[in-house]
């Protein structure tokens, strides 16, 4: 710690807060403990009477906490995302559109192992909006080795996505097949299709039709292939999927030999979830919680293949530590534990 003059004090770091009393207007501190001191501040620390001021000691190869900020959250921030002003040796990654946070989990336990590193990160695949706030980083030190920054933006750089990022998810065309000869034969209305539309407009992309089919493989193999002529680039099938012999809904998917991902997921509502690839097209076979519950394996899902991601068993398997919904009254989702 060194004390010296005001007027000589551009550059220098302040050791503590320096608090300002304009009367009737405020009291509080103009200046924070790792404050750099500019030009600009010298007449208005002359006017709360500092002449002199004590600074941290210049050393060659210590970084100041607010540039050891700035550079972890340039060094993780990739596409999507941009910065909250630097304050008292933090800064904030901000969401510059809607979207999914895709993280990389191995990167920030890397650089969090790195002594006196602070990244911290809401949780992978979360959807967020823009202007929100999805991570926070600084250094526990007022200064840091440069050795340490350096070693941080190594690791960063080391992974081939950058270890934050916001995907927007992508406007598709869907169709939609809903199986079930009780519908199809006009016996009870359909209540999958309005819950599906509302989704995929949230969503951002559009619904080119729905059409009906009964407990029938065939019929059901002919409209899946009708959608995706008619230009569908995702498609829903809903209803019969659960293992009673008349439903029929997965039979009819496998024998359009897709390429089948997983029938059913670890996650709770939603465990007869079916995702298969058609010629690269998505095809979705939709258990009937997806109607009534509000929040299911489907939007976990889903959200993640309209950011052009495309999924795996293991990615569906990842699911089981936090598929749980705890069907709680008034829902809150995604701010609570389901999917993460």
């Amino acid at each position: 710690m060194e004390k010296i003059r005001v007027e000589d004090a551009v550059g220098a770091v302040l050791v503590h807060d320096m608090t300002q009393i304009i009367p009737g207007e405020t009291k509080d501190a103009r200046f924070r403990k790792g404050h750099v001191v500019q030009e600009e501040d010298i007449p208005v620390l002359l006017s709360m009477g500092k002449e002199h001021i004590y600074v941290w000691n210049q050393t060659p190869g210590l970084v100041h906490e607010n540039e050891a900020a700035e550079r972890l959250a340039k060094a993780v921030a990739g596409p999507g995302l941009t910065f909250s002003e630097t304050k008292e040796g933090k800064v904030n990654l901000i969401a510059k559109h809607d979207g999914l946070i895709y993280a990389s989990e191995k990167g920030i336990l890397a650089l969090n192992t790195l002594e006196s590193i602070v990244l911290a990160t809401l949780h992978n695949h979360r959807p967020v909006n823009k202007g929100q706030k999805i991570a926070g980083t600084r250094v526990v030190p007022l200064m840091i080795d440069e050795k340490v920054i350096l070693e941080a933006e190594e690791i960063a750089c080391n992974f081939n996505e950058p270890l934050l990022q916001i995907r927007p998810l992508q406007s598709y065309k869907i169709g939609i097949v809903t199986t079930g000869s009780e519908v199809f034969h006009g016996r009870i209305e359909d209540k999958f299709g309005p819950v599906l539309r509302a989704k995929a407009e949230k969503w951002g992309s559009n619904i080119i039709g729905q059409s009906y089919a009964s407990d029938d493989v065939s019929m059901i193999q002919d409209k899946i292939r009708e959608h995706i002529r008619n230009g569908a680039e995702m498609v829903f099938v809903t209803g019969g999927m659960s293992v009673d012999p008349d439903d029929v809904t997965p039979t009819a998917i496998r024998g359009l030999e897709v390429e089948m991902v997983t029938y059913g997921a670890p996650v709770l509502p939603g465990a007869m979830f079916l995702l298969a690839y058609y010629n690269g097209i998505p095809i979705m076979g939709l258990p009937g919680c997806v109607m009534y519950s509000r929040t299911t394996v489907f939007d976990l899902v889903a959200t993640r293949i309209l950011t052009g991601e495309r999924l795996t068993r293991k990615d569906i398997a990842q699911y089981g530590h936090g598929g749980l919904c705890l069907e709680c009254p008034e829902c809150t989702y995604p701010h609570c534990p389901f999917g993460k």
